[in-house]
């Protein structure tokens, strides 16, 4: 073989070690439902950087991926996207409740709070339940880009 050929096995195995590898950090979720609207409508598709930990804490305001199972009340499997309203230990929101949040959990809430079911409903939940937390929305023709979704941007 020659330098140049292995030069560009090498790549190639490269490449396809860091998609593999991206897949175990990064997942792709379709938003269904109007609850986040309208920082994301039913639809969008989000990019979602996996939890490091079941007990890592998103931090407030940003918007994560719960898995519905681990809810109690929540109903059956499935994921929901909500937004980060408290953690352990914070005040807890008037719309779900009085003194702070307990430790392992945290309070979600949709931006439509019209049609949204979060912890208004629930109560607080359980950090495991949390699959990761959104870093940016994934192109969709015809749908601009909103703002406010908790990501950062760079200006």
């Amino acid at each position: 073989m020659t330098a140049v050929t292995v030069a560009l096995i090498a790549t190639a195995a490269l490449i396809v070690g860091g998609l593999a590898a991206a897949r175990h950090v990064l997942i792709a979720v379709t938003v269904h439902g109007a609850s986040m609207y309208p920082a994301l409508a039913p639809g969008d598709r989000i990019l979602v950087r996996r939890a490091a930990a079941p007990a890592a804490r998103p931090r407030v305001r940003r918007v994560v991926v719960l898995r519905r199972d681990r809810i109690p009340g929540a109903g059956p499997d499935g994921l929901v996207v909500k937004r980060v309203a408290a953690g352990p230990g914070d005040r807890m929101p008037s719309a779900v409740g009085d003194g702070v949040v307990p430790d392992g959990h945290l309070v979600v809430l949709g931006d439509n709070p019209h049609v949204s079911t979060d912890s208004r409903v629930w109560g607080p939940v359980p950090l495991d339940s949390v699959v990761g937390t959104m870093v940016g929305r994934l192109a969709r023709p015809g749908r601009p880009r909103p703002t406010g979704t908790g990501e950062r941007t760079r200006g």
